[in-house]
Order: structure tokens, then C-alpha cells, then sequence
């Protein structure tokens, strides 16, 4: 028991994956302020940011409900440290494996999302709600082909839906990346992280110029700081994912942490340029462009699968 509250709280869980979830988010602000010519922040700005939310007063709108609007930025911290800490310990010891870990991980990270919907639902903000309505349809749109391309991985490793199984199996066959049914689900990924995380051309739920904040609008202390948290978790979490899955995890050694930390940046990076290339799009052509193109990419990625490609 108390083994498990130290993988939650400190390593691999809270502490450790929300550092360096901020580290990423200092490495995308220092990526974006380079490609338009500009220093960029320090490299303990985002901790700086967290630090004075905390340190400043929650306001609650009047109208709001109170119990929901406090308690959801406590779900989305939750579920997202807990499937960071799911996917770091499958990593680790792969073989502490249990069944369907990877389908936990998958309703995990669909729990943030939730919460903060629901929390800029019950706020009483127009703006909020309209955040929260994108943030439904957008997650209405790319978890389809999210769980499609899963099945990529799935397949290709035994039918597994352990994370565990899953890493084992790239171990001795080689990594699910290197087919071609492989590479297209992995595009089909990365493009629903995306959308997962927010970023650009999918940020319409928070577009800061048209709804300012959307869904964050009435949050504000400590609450909007686990929101934040929570969303860089997930920044450290779902690049690990894709790892996972298609690489064969995180390897523990020294030679295999270094080449872990360049496979976790240059996936990053890759989002991150993606982010700077591309304007928002409307939430119609996000439904659009994620049950159109992604989907029919995961759909062929599976009949690949089937066919041995």
C-alpha cells in the first residue's frame, strides 16, 4: 500500500511526470519563441507560472456550482497522474503486467478531457460552455480513429492489451513502427494526441483570440494550476504512449535512457512544428478532417494488420 502511494504522489507518478510534463511545455514555448525568432522563457518558467497560481486567490463565479467547478480540476489531476504512473510502471517492469491495462490507460485519459468540460460547464460562462460544447464534439471526432489505430499495436503484438505484452513482444519481434500498417497508425496517433493535448490546428475549445480561454475562463488559484498540471501530465504521458506502443517503451539503462529521451523529444518536437505550421481550424472541419482522412488511414492500417503488412 504504501509502496503504491509513493509510485502515485512522488516517482513515476505526480511529481515526477507533472516536472516533466512543465519541462516539455518550457521545451514547446522555447521551440515556438525559436521559429519566430524570439528567445523564448527560461527553462523554470512554467514552475514559476504554477507556483504564483497557487499563490493566488480562487475565484468562483457567481451562479456556479460549487462542488462541481472545485472538484473537477481534482479528477482531471487524478486521471491523468494515474495513467502516467499505469504506463511508467508497465515500462519499468513489464512484467507487473495486469489484463486490459491498456484499455484503463485509454478511459484514463479520457477523464481530464471530462473534467474540464464539466468544470467550464458548470461555471454559468457563456464562453466556457461554448469551450466545453467544441471539447465535446472534438473528443466526439478523434477518439474513432484513436482506438482504431490502437488496434494496429494491438494486433501486431499478439492480440495483447497489456502494455506489458505489448513491450515484451516488440522486445524480441522488433518494433510495430517499422511496417507499414505500423507507420500509418502511428500518424493517425499522433495527429489524435493532438487534438488530445489542444494544440494547434485542434485548440478551438480554448481559442484564446475568439473565446478567450474557453473552458479556463472562470478558473483561476489553485484550481486553474491543477488544471494546468494535469494538461502537462498528459503532454509527459501520451508521447510515452506512443512510445510504448510502437517502439517498445522506455528502456532503463544508460544507453537505452538517452535514446528514450531523444525518441520522447523528437516526437515533441514533431507536434510542436505541427503546431507552429498550421492555423485553427473550425470545430466543423476538425469532425470532419478526424472521421475523413485519419479514419480511413486507421481503417487501412487495420486491413494491413490483417493482410501481414
Amino acid at each position: 500500500m504504501i509502496e503504491n502511494l509513493f509510485k502515485f504522489m512522488f516517482y513515476p507518478g505526480f511529481l515526477f511526470s507533472g516536472a516533466v510534463g512543465l519541462l516539455a511545455g518550457w521545451f514547446d514555448r522555447k521551440i515556438t519563441a525559436r521559429l519566430q525568432w524570439r528567445v523564448g522563457p527560461r527553462w523554470y518558467q512554467n514552475f514559476m507560472d504554477i507556483a504564483k497560481l497557487f499563490l493566488k486567490e480562487t475565484l468562483i463565479p457567481k451562479g456556479a456550482s460549487r462542488i462541481v467547478f472545485f472538484s473537477m480540476p481534482l479528477f482531471a489531476i487524478a486521471g491523468s497522474t494515474l495513467a502516467s504512473t499505469i504506463i511508467m510502471v508497465m515500462n519499468q517492469t513489464p512484467g507487473a503486467t495486469f489484463i486490459g491495462d491498456l484499455i484503463v490507460v485509454v478511459y484514463l485519459m479520457m477523464i481530464p478531457p471530462l473534467a474540464i468540460m464539466l468544470g467550464g460547464f458548470s461555471s454559468g460562462n457563456p464562453l466556457a460552455s461554448l469551450g466545453g460544447s467544441r471539447e465535446m464534439k472534438l473528443m466526439l471526432s478523434y477518439e474513432l480513429p484513436f482506438l482504431l489505430a490502437l488496434v494496429v499495436p494491438i494486433a501486431k503484438c499478439g492480440y495483447s492489451i497489456q502494455l506489458g505484452g505489448i513491450i515484451t513482444y516488440q522486445a524480441s519481434h522488433g518494433p510495430v513502427f517499422f511496417s507499414i500498417s505500423g507507420v500509418l497508425s502511428f500518424i493517425v496517433m499522433l495527429l489524435c494526441i493532438q487534438a488530445k493535448l489542444g494544440f494547434v490546428p485542434f485548440d478551438m475549445p480554448e481559442a484564446e483570440t475568439e473565446i478567450v480561454s474557453g473552458m479556463y475562463i472562470e478558473y483561476s488559484g489553485p484550481s486553474l494550476a491543477m488544471l494546468k498540471i494535469a494538461k502537462a501530465i498528459l503532454t509527459f504521458a501520451l508521447p510515452v504512449l506512443l512510445m510504448t506502443l510502437y517502439f517498445g517503451g522506455i528502456k532503463f539503462t544508460m544507453d537505452g535512457i538517452f535514446k528514450s529521451i531523444l525518441g520522447y523529444l523528437s516526437i515533441l518536437l514533431i507536434m510542436v512544428i505541427i503546431k507552429n505550421t498550421n492555423p485553427r481550424v473550425r470545430i466543423d472541419q476538425a469532425v470532419r478532417f478526424f472521421w475523413r482522412i485519419p479514419t480511413a488511414l486507421a481503417i487501412l492500417a487495420v486491413v494491413l494488420t490483417c493482410l501481414g503488412f
